[in-house]
């Protein structure tokens, strides 16, 4: 029976393969389906990784949007400091502009023939104090640089004062807008023959005050105001300002009219400072107006 024996072994052998590879072959077609316990556990595993996941996500991304708002926030520090620094350069290149224009406009004067007999020195405002804002300067010249008390003080607009207190390195200017110092200037309406004296300052309505006019004068708004050189202190034709209103004094005797200054008393940076010429033999020397 040996042989027998034998082709029932293979016989059971080759029945064991087939239904191997049945069972592998329905195990494919399957495999994408699961058992009842088989989705209980995935289901639980899921749940537990969310559960641990998300605080961990929170974490993440919680630190993220710290690093983030810090990133923003130094940012932010930058261009607040990058606009401080253009308001600040460009405030600066403002006033470089405008003290090369003021600056310009006093080289140019240097061609003003009303001024040929008078020597000239620029200066510049260094210091205004508040409490006397309408009735002295300070500049950088003094003794040293030949400045002297009652020198007049012009810029390209028109006239602005005289030196009052002189020190050696600088100088106190007494604008004409001084009502604490006699400033009594001679001034005549320009195209015109009348004439009359410069005495005192508005400070509210910011006018001078052109008074002792003839009473049969014809004064009108709008008219120039320059001085008439007769004080031999101011040379002529520097302009001192415009009439704004004209009146009659009180007694019916003369009329008195309001100025507006020629020169923006409150932005000044650079002035002239100007000293009639000696006379000399060569030269014969500038006459007095």
């Amino acid at each position: 029976m040996p042989p027998f024996f034998s082709n029932k072994k293979l016989i059971v052998l080759l029945s064991s393969l087939i239904i191997l590879v049945a069972l592998i072959s329905f195990s494919l077609r399957q495999s994408n389906k699961s058992t009842v316990p088989e989705q209980f556990v995935q289901d639980t595993v899921g749940w537990f990784q969310y559960l641990m996941e998300m605080p961990a996500q929170y974490a993440a991304g919680f630190f993220q949007s710290v690093h983030d708002m810090s990133n923003v926030y130094q940012e932010n520090q930058k261009l607040k400091e990058n606009l401080a620094d253009y308001a600040r350069v460009e405030q600066e290149n403002r006033e470089i502009a405008h003290r090369y224009h003021a600056l310009k406009k006093q080289m140019n004067m240097d061609n003003n023939p009303d001024l040929y007999e008078f020597q000239k020195r620029t200066a510049m405002v260094i210091a205004r104090s508040y409490d006397q804002w309408n009735q002295i300067v300070t500049v950088d010249k003094g003794k040293k640089d030949g400045i002297a008390t009652g020198m007049p003080v012009i810029t390209a607009e028109g006239l602005v004062g005289k030196i009052g207190k002189v020190g050696q390195f600088t100088s106190e200017v007494s604008l004409i807008s001084n009502n604490r110092s006699i400033n009594q200037i001679s001034a005549i309406i320009q195209n015109t023959r009348t004439y009359g004296m410069i005495e005192g300052y508005n400070a509210q309505k910011g006018v001078l005050l052109f008074q002792k006019i003839p009473i049969k004068a014809n004064v009108k708004k709008g008219q120039m105001v320059t001085t008439s050189g007769l004080s031999g202190l101011y040379p002529a034709s520097l302009p001192v300002g415009k009439i704004t209103s004209v009146s009659t004094d009180q007694y019916g005797l003369t009329k008195s009219a309001e100025v507006k200054p020629s020169v923006d008393l409150n932005d000044l940076t650079y002035v002239m400072i100007i000293d009639r010429k000696a006379k000399t033999p060569d030269t014969g020397g500038g006459t007095g107006h």
